[in-house]
């Protein structure tokens, strides 16, 4: 059976030395927009999960406690360039993102910005970041998503076989899969090529107290 995880540990190795070059001037706005819906608070425990090269460092704030996570050894390595070129202590590991190996509740702020279209199981991830994420915390989303109205068309089902392969799923639907996790989606904005790439902000609910018994 076709590995999919290693495939993407091994492309994303060989992308880690043109990465910059591709995604940084192209999807630094919308980076910037998916970040600032955010409502940051000092001292939040934010995680970045497959943070790439770090692309998203230098617009994070500065008073948080900031950790990242790649699948592929190379973009954990300049990840941990990147911060300390920046001057910013971040702690990085390489993880999978699908099994984390963070606590329960342990972070204010999930950050999955331009990963979730290339995981193979998009949904056992987000369930890993709802797992993760106290409660009432929130979830920032960047990504390339197929319109949550209607499923993708023959066309686009037959382009993404190739897509997929080289780069990326164009077939995935942002609500549906962020509902099914357990997410409440508080903004949905198109920042790029029409609707094609959104940035959401969704939250965890916080768990309702139990009702005392009726004396």
């Amino acid at each position: 059976m076709f590995n999919t995880t290693a495939w993407n540990r091994i492309r994303y190795g060989l992308y880690a030395p043109i990465y910059d070059a591709v995604a940084d001037r192209t999807f630094r706005q919308p980076r910037c927009e998916s970040l600032a819906q955010v409502e940051w608070q000092p001292g939040m425990r934010v995680l970045l999960v497959g943070a790439g090269t770090g692309l998203d460092l230098p617009w994070l704030p500065e008073d948080i406690e900031v950790h990242a996570t790649d699948l592929s050894p190379a973009m954990v390595r300049r990840i941990s360039q990147r911060a300390e070129t920046l001057g910013k202590d971040v702690q990085v590991a390489e993880m999978d993102a699908e099994q984390l190996t963070y606590p329960d509740c342990h972070f204010d702020v999930v950050i999955m910005h331009l990963v979730l279209a290339v995981m193979p199981d998009p949904a056992r991830g987000l369930t890993e970041a709802h797992r993760v994420l106290k409660d009432g915390g929130q979830l920032s989303v960047l990504d390339k998503f197929q319109s949550d109205g209607h499923p993708a068309g023959m066309a686009r089902r037959a382009l993404n076989a190739i897509t997929t392969a080289i780069a990326t799923d164009i077939t995935r639907q942002a609500r549906p899969l962020l509902k099914e996790a357990g997410f409440m989606i508080e903004r949905d904005t198109p920042v790029l090529l029409g609707s094609l790439i959104r940035a959401l902000l969704a939250r965890k609910p916080a768990c309702k107290p139990a009702r005392a018994p009726e004396q």
